[in-house]
């Protein structure tokens, strides 16, 4: 008897069921696609490029750019002839969207200089405009001319802290590596002639105190976050080696020899876990790239956020907030899993250079449905080729997560997990609110 009931609402919800829209259908509600394009939001990540005079260049919009890279695997979305390109160019400079396969790139390149040259120092505020942000997080070495605190906030990399011995061994493992440690190599000593030290100092409270006073500079000078694109270099595995065992190697190795893989792994451990105590002692949230990674020779698995769980989990640790950049993506149920933890936070920006629209609104809704509150939109807009520069990025990562936000809070209301206003409600958490909570601005 009490099977007959459970049966007939069993069939009852099947019925319903198939009434229903897919959870996946790409379709956004109307109401909800109109409120998301109107909130203007927080880039929780990207790399603007700041004003620069005639014959000067930018290199400062990452300490691991992709200049000289070779063989950069593009995935489908920013493969040549992608629509997104076409549509960028039209919404920014007014050109026709009539020839998508061939474009014209010197009448690209002719209006974009043509709009940097009208706009002059309000170049990059205009930008933000275009996408209806009102501040982006730039992730840069140092700021530059246009890039205004009121609409920019400062993202400096640590990464190289973490490399102050011999790199040789490090920069032989392939070509990609040898370019990003010499870059390294480059930004620490410049760090160490700032702070009028011509050599590495002698032993590890020296060199610690040298590195909390430029985390301390990077505070003073507007920092709102610290990032480290460690996935790029080597795993994100980090280890909780004794302090003597640091000074040790340190000691050894600071002024002479090459250090062993496993000596130098304890060291740069050791390291990471000084400078995110300090992040905490600051209030700097640290970003941390999880996610694929550009060049042949990125190693997906190094970025896998599981790997990154010992540390969330340190109770010495909980006082420092994490970000989890670009979703972890492609683990992005691991990523979630990750946000469960109360000082850790993802945002998914850069989804558009990786995947599609619905694709990537499949792992967003794995992440409101884990933790909304502790979701960021961010961009990564980022200079890409010579005709796709960091505006096109810029708009076109706007546009996109918009689009992903609204296909996951649709199938969520579809499938009866939110009602239309908590929906919208959510939007304006992703978009905005939640990184003002974070950022405390």
């Amino acid at each position: 008897m009490r099977m007959l009931p459970f049966a007939a609402v069993a069939a009852l919800c099947f019925l319903t069921a198939c009434t229903k829209p897919s959870a996946s259908d790409p379709y956004v509600n109307a109401s909800l696609e109109s409120e998301l394009r109107q909130i203007p939001a927080i880039d929780n990540h990207a790399h603007p490029m700041a004003v620069v005079s005639a014959g000067e260049e930018d290199h400062d919009y990452d300490a691991l750019s992709m200049e000289g890279v070779q063989d950069i695997a593009l995935p489908a979305p920013f493969r040549e002839g992608s629509p997104y390109f076409t549509q960028a160019w039209h919404t920014l400079y007014g050109l026709d969207q009539n020839d998508n396969v061939h474009p014209n790139l010197t009448r690209i390149s002719a209006a974009r200089q043509e709009m940097e040259k009208r706009k002059g120092d309000l170049y990059p505020v205009w930008v933000l405009n275009q996408s209806h942000t009102e501040v982006m997080l730039a992730n840069r070495v140092i700021m530059g001319r246009g890039l205004t605190p009121d609409r920019f906030k400062w993202v400096p990399f640590v990464d190289m802290f973490l490399f102050p011995l011999n790199n040789s061994a490090l920069k032989a493992k392939d070509p990609e590596k040898k370019i990003f440690f010499t870059r390294e190599e480059q930004l620490l000593r410049g760090y160490l002639k700032d702070a009028q030290l011509n050599r590495l100092p002698a032993n590890l409270d020296d060199y610690l105190t040298f590195v909390g006073h430029r985390l301390e500079t990077f505070k003073s000078n507007g920092a709102v976050a610290l990032k480290f694109e460690l996935a790029y270099l080597r795993d994100l595995s980090i280890n909780d080696p004794q302090r003597e065992a640091a000074e040790r190697v340190y000691a050894i190795y600071a002024q002479s020899s090459e250090p062993s893989a496993d000596e130098y792994k304890l060291l740069q451990d050791y390291l990471f876990r000084y400078i995110a105590h300090e992040a905490g002692r600051l209030n700097l949230p640290i970003h941390i790239h999880c996610s694929l990674g550009g060049g042949s020779y990125f190693r997906e698995a190094n970025a896998n956020p599981l790997l990154l769980e010992p540390l969330f989990n340190d109770p010495t640790l909980r006082k420092t907030k994490f970000v989890l950049l670009h979703g972890g993506w492609p683990f992005a149920r691991e990523a979630a899993a990750m946000i469960l933890k109360p000082n850790v936070y993802l945002d998914y920006s850069a989804f558009m250079y990786m995947t599609y629209p619905v694709e990537g609104a499949r792992a967003l809704r794995l992440y409101l449905e884990a933790a909304p509150e502790k979701v960021l939109y961010g961009s990564d807009a980022s200079p890409f080729t010579d005709t796709v520069g960091w505006a096109e990025t810029d708009w076109i990562g706007a546009h996109v997560a918009r689009e992903e936000l609204g296909i996951a809070l649709t199938g969520m209301m579809h499938d009866d997990e939110l009602n239309l206003d908590h929906a919208k409600q959510i939007g304006r958490m992703v978009l905005r609110e939640n990184a003002r909570q974070l950022y405390g601005f």
